[in-house]
This record gives structure tokens, C-alpha cells and sequence, in this order.
């Protein structure tokens, strides 16, 4: 299943589904929803989410694994490293790999001052390339201190993240570079809104894998696509959300249609966000669907 979820990412259209696990000791509504949906027929695979903002959500490894056992669809893992030491983060891969959650996605992890939680404290021992480096090591049976395993783990692939957009474009392909130099096989983007941000991101990927190995050179990116329907959403996006960049002409547009009536804003929203996804797809068919579990409006824009 995983060889096939990889060789369909290096060379063929490719598509996942974003979950955030709820503030709940059940992740059984999403499976619920997904399936209410049908969309577990309409994508490759999923993802789940680790505490983003640092708020406490069920755990994305028994996510994934509901997932996984319910859909039989590989789930791209996030694993932040806000939370972990390197015990704990060589401790989850080791488990994780035994029920073949072995598509982890790397994460620094947002800073734990947004966190609901009260006097939270990050443990942040390094960022989203010194999980890369963990992996690599699994990779070749030993673990982060170079101890050999008895048992040789199964391949793990990782996967990065990348802003979608960068004042200095120079700073971006540096951070791809060194992603792609540290092993992910893949690198999702910060949602994508226009033809333009896409394939500027695409001939960004290709200076990032210059002087890097034949290996290297099978890294693709991914995507991100975030459908938009509300002009809060887009504002929330463009001044909150930093590497991501929505065209004025949907501000333009959400306003008008916003005056008109909620009802022609969802519409004039979900029209922009169709069209973008589809124009998007034609050049690049690797997408990753985000949505905050609006699952009827992903179906919405598979139909």
C-alpha cells in the first residue's frame, strides 16, 4: 500500500485529505463524516494533524491508525517536534512502524505561547531537520545515538512543509534545499491561490535540487489547497498565516458579494476556490485538500 502511495507521488496525479483530530477522546465523527461523504473513493490518502497552535487535540498516530484501519488509505503522520524529546519522537516511530504508519510528515511545530494549555513549555531540541536526521538513521537500522536495531525498522518516508509564499524567494529555496538535502520525499506548501504562486513554487523546487543527488532529484512538491468561502477566512489567511498569499481579486470580490448576502459570498467564494483548485490541478496534479474538517465542502469541490 505504502510503495504504491510513494511510486503514485513520484509519478503519477496525487491527492490527500487533511483531518484535525477534535478536543475529544474519539476520533470516530471524522470517520463518520468522511465516510457520510464519500471521500475516502475520491482521494490517495490522508494526513492527521499534531496539536496545531499547540492546542490539545486527540493523538495523530491513533488518528492515522483509525484512518488507515478503516479506509485502508495510507495517512501521512505530522509529528511536531514542539512536543517530543528525542526519546519520545525515536519511541513513536518505533511503534508507529510496527502498525505501518511509516508516512510521517516533519514539523518544528507552532510556538507553545499560543497554546491553551496553561504554563505550556516546548521542548523544541531542534526543528523539523533534526527529525528528518532521526529518520534517516531509522532508515539504516540504528537509532539517533548510531545503536543498531536487532530488527531492521520498515522504510519510513518523510515528508516536509514550505511556506507558499516569500518576500525573499532566495530564503524559500534555501529552506526546500535543505529539506530535500535532510531526505523528504515530499514537500507540502502552504495553501496555493493562483496559477502564478503555483508554478513560481515548481520552478522554485527545481533550483532548490540543484547539486543534490539522483536520489534527491525524485522530491516532489505538494500542493496545499485551502478552499475559501468566507471573507474572514481570506482575511484570517492573508494577515495571520505567515507564507501564504490570497490575490486581492478575491478580497475584491468576497467584499462585493458580502454586501449582496452571505449566500452570494459562499457562492462567489466557492466559484474563486473551484476554479483556482482546477486550474491549479492541470499543471500540477499533487494537491493536498486542507479544510478544518469542512468535509462537504471538500466533497463539494471533487464532485
Amino acid at each position: 500500500m505504502l510503495k504504491k502511495f510513494i511510486e503514485k507521488l513520484q509519478n503519477d496525479t496525487f491527492l490527500t485529505l487533511e483531518t484535525t483530530p477534535m478536543h475529544e477522546p474519539t476520533f470516530e465523527p471524522i470517520i463518520e463524516k468522511i465516510k457520510h461523504f464519500g471521500l475516502q473513493h475520491k482521494i490517495d490518502g490522508f494526513s492527521t494533524t499534531d496539536n496545531p497552535l499547540a492546542r490539545l487535540k486527540y493523538n495523530a498516530f491513533f488518528g492515522s491508525l483509525s484512518l488507515q484501519r478503516t479506509f485502508n488509505k495510507p495517512v501521512i503522520t505530522t509529528m511536531s517536534m514542539r512536543d517530543r524529546n528525542k526519546i519520545a519522537l525515536q519511541s513513536d516511530l518505533l511503534g508507529a512502524n510496527e502498525h505501518d504508519l511509516r508516512t510521517i510528515l516533519c514539523l518544528t511545530g507552532d510556538p507553545a505561547n499560543a497554546s491553551d494549555q496553561p504554563s505550556l513549555k516546548g521542548v523544541f531540541e531542534g526543528n523539523s531537520t533534526l527529525l528528518l536526521e532521526i529518520i534517516k538513521c531509522f532508515n539504516a537500522g540504528l537509532d539517533y545515538s548510531g545503536k543498531p536495531f536487532k530488527t531492521q525498522p520498515k522504510p519510513i518516508y518523510p515528508f516536509a512543509v514550505c511556506n507558499a509564499h516569500a518576500n525573499i524567494p532566495k530564503n524559500l529555496i534555501k529552506k526546500m534545499h535543505t529539506k530535500i538535502e535532510h531526505g523528504a520525499i515530499g514537500i507540502i506548501t502552504q495553501p496555493v491561490y493562483s496559477v502564478e504562486n503555483a508554478t513560481l513554487l515548481l520552478e522554485m523546487l527545481q533550483s532548490a535540487k540543484e547539486g543534490l543527488n539522483e536520489e534527491a532529484q525524485k522530491t516532489e512538491l505538494i500542493l496545499g489547497f485551502f478552499p475559501i468561502v468566507k471573507l474572514r477566512t481570506a482575511q484570517f489567511l492573508a494577515a495571520h498565516v505567515p507564507g501564504i498569499h490570497v490575490p486581492e481579486i478575491w478580497m475584491e470580490q468576497l467584499i462585493k458579494a458580502k454586501k449582496i448576502s452571505e449566500e452570494e459570498e459562499k457562492k462567489v467564494g466557492f466559484e474563486l476556490s473551484l476554479k483556482t483548485f482546477k486550474q491549479i490541478q492541470a499543471i500540477h496534479p499533487k494537491i493536498h485538500l486542507m479544510s478544518a474538517n469542512n468535509f462537504e465542502l471538500i466533497a463539494d469541490i471533487l464532485h
